[in-house]
């Protein structure tokens, strides 16, 4: 079993996981009233059975049973939990050393009973569940509960009153919770301090993410995701990292840790690979970083996240029009969608035990109830459509891109010829994306922003990367 070494004791982490994890339990059982059954999932094969990619639990299971066990089960009811999950073969000592037993790990979570997984059949009678992505598991899932699992689309019944309950749960943040996040958010943010002080002797993307990905492994953590550290910047999720480092190149590093408990982090920089934005870099790179500014300085409860990301918009519109980029007042920019152009993605997401916090849920998690998304260009990417509350931590991330297939559409040529000044865009051709973002904790009266600790301003930016 792991045990983090951000606590001071074992027995210290097992008290407070086990009060944590019985809150959680008590609270969802406030709101169904039918037994709940979650699986964990399992490790997948990568070319032959004995060779396997590193196992993920899943979030969910995560959230109520805390440890990432494999192929285990967890039946909750009335807040109590009930753990299935059959002890280690007794020649797994051979190949994993020695593992707790089944009856230890329910001590650990504070699991009111401890089951073989064959008995799980008969205690799944009419309950309610989440469909894993794994498609094995959510076969086993069907044969199980003894019934098909329907998709996200045409949810109904029992399942569909679940995972509304998981997400009003999971969309603000126990104390348990938030000290895993901020232990993540620490170890990323000095990761992106090691990519920057890397880039000074690197010749290659794939050095500068080897140098960020080692301090999160020297942590005993994962990423959160696959890393984005590229000079091609216009790709907003390039998980390429062949490209030279070249004198006028921007670096976009995208790089998040994840804690051996699943809880996750997500911060976004963008430097000049030798030291010194240039002068087209650094106007681009102000208006960037003022979108983020002012986003953030609006996120409070009660606020919309869309006001959010549209004031964002607003900001970016206002700093093109300044540069002579776009044409027109900022209002009819941003009502008309020019600026998505240049900005063609959300401000952010929910940020918790996956980096875009259960969306494996869809919108539900997402979009207030009854809302649903827009297919304005501006619009559509938004991944979060609610009013912000206390304790829930979300992303912000304004951009400014490039993107080949945005600008050389025939159709968006057309419908924003009056509104781009694309012989002045030619002289920003150094600029192909730039991203800021950092991580944003709603509280009672305010924000506070997890990951303050890693400089935005771009002399600071500047001096990180040159020494």
């Amino acid at each position: 079993m792991l045990l983090g070494s951000h606590y001071p004791s074992s027995a210290l982490r097992d008290r407070t996981l086990e009060t944590t994890l019985r809150e959680r339990r008590s609270r969802l059982a406030e709101r169904v009233e039918f037994p709940v059954v979650l699986w964990s999932g399992r490790s997948k094969p990568r070319n032959f059975p004995a060779n396997r990619y590193p196992f993920r639990a899943s979030s969910h299971f995560l959230y109520f049973a805390g440890l990432p066990l494999e192929n285990a089960a967890v039946r909750l009811e009335g807040g109590k939990l009930e753990l299935f999950l059959d002890d280690p073969e007794p020649g797994d000592a051979l190949w994993h050393g020695e593992r707790l037993k089944r009856h230890e790990i329910a001590r650990t979570i504070g699991a009111d009973a401890a089951f073989p997984l064959s008995e799980l059949p008969a205690r799944a009678k009419n309950a309610a569940t989440v469909a894993v992505l794994d498609d094995s598991v959510r076969q086993q899932q069907a044969l199980v509960l003894e019934r098909s699992l329907s998709p996200l689309d045409s949810l109904h019944g029992i399942d569909r009153d679940l995972v509304r309950a998981i997400v009003q749960l999971r969309l603000t943040h126990d104390a348990g919770a938030l000290v895993e996040l901020r232990h993540a958010a620490s170890v990323a943010v000095e990761a992106h301090k090691a990519g920057m002080a890397a880039t000074k002797t690197a010749h290659w993307e794939a050095q500068v993410r080897g140098a960020m990905e080692g301090v999160i492994l020297g942590h005993n953590m994962t990423c959160s995701y696959n890393s984005i550290v590229t000079v091609r910047g216009e790709v907003l999720h390039n998980e390429q990292y062949h490209d030279p480092l070249e004198a006028g190149d921007l670096l976009l590093a995208d790089v998040g840790a994840e804690t051996p408990y699943g809880w996750a982090s997500d911060i976004t920089r963008t430097w000049p690979v030798n030291g010194q934005f240039s002068p087209t870099q650094r106007a681009i790179y102000d208006v960037v970083l003022a979108a983020h500014d002012r986003a953030i300085a609006a996120v409070r409860p009660g606020v919309e996240y869309r006001t959010v990301h549209l004031l964002a918009a607003k900001t970016i519109a206002e700093g093109l029009v300044d540069l002579g980029i776009l044409r027109g007042d900022s209002e009819s920019l941003v009502e008309t969608d020019a600026y998505a152009l240049f900005f063609p993605h959300g401000i952010g997401h929910l940020l918790g035990l996956d980096v875009h916090d259960m969306e494996d849920l869809g919108d539900y998690a997402g979009y207030e109830n009854a809302r649903a998304r827009s297919d304005r260009f501006g619009l559509c990417f938004l991944r979060l459509h609610r009013p912000l509350k206390p304790s829930m931590l979300v992303t912000i991330e304004p951009g400014f891109y490039q993107v080949p297939g945005i600008l050389n559409d025939s159709a968006n040529r057309d419908k924003y010829k009056d509104a781009v000044n694309w012989e002045r865009l030619k002289d920003f051709a150094d600029v192909r994306g730039i991203r800021i973002e950092d991580d944003v904790l709603v509280t009672e009266d305010g924000r506070d922003v997890i990951t303050a600790a890693l400089p935005t301003q771009a002399e600071a930016i500047e001096q990180s990367v040159s020494g």
